[in-house]
């Protein structure tokens, strides 16, 4: 009983991954298109900013968003190539993080601590999350035919009679 509840536990922060993955990602493209097209709204200064070009960091958050949006959506359908993907790019984002530190500190630090939230998720117990995740999957498929079995109690959440 234990173990279904860590499986459970580790399926729940890799869906966690996933989703602030895909969040992070959409944040990160609207980030990148109001530096590209509206670069007067960001309050920046240069002095506290490592990277002074305001439209080449806008298509680093437009890439790395679009990356990490695609990275989230393949962790949500447990393929393991999004998994490695995904390490790699929120290794990339936390040092992109870093580089703004100076221009958005509070933010920048709660994205790192974000980042390593995801890095944890992502690193601790993949398999078993990958199993569970892919096997609801498959079982969601519906194939254009009718079951006829019976789902027993355990499927229908019914507990057992005392």
């Amino acid at each position: 009983m234990a173990a279904k509840r860590a499986g459970a536990a580790m399926t729940g922060l890799v869906v966690f991954a996933g989703v602030m993955l895909v969040i992070t990602g959409l944040v990160n493209v609207f980030e990148g298109f109001v530096a590209l097209f509206n670069d007067e709204r960001l309050v920046i200064t240069p002095e506290h900013f490592v990277v002074v070009d305001l439209t080449g960091w806008g298509w680093v958050l437009l890439i790395s968003g679009l990356l990490l949006l695609a990275a989230g959506c393949g962790v949500l359908a447990a393929q393991s190539w999004a998994r490695i993907t995904a390490i790699i790019l929120v290794g990339l984002h936390a040092v992109l993080q870093i580089l703004s530190l100076g221009a958005y500190p509070v933010w920048s630090l709660l994205m790192v601590a974000l980042d390593i939230a995801v890095l944890y998720a992502l690193t601790s117990g993949w398999g078993e999350a990958r199993d569970r995740i892919g096997r609801r999957s498959e079982d969601a498929a519906w194939d254009g035919q009718q079951s006829n079995t019976q789902p027993s109690a355990t499927e229908e959440r019914v507990p057992p009679m005392a």
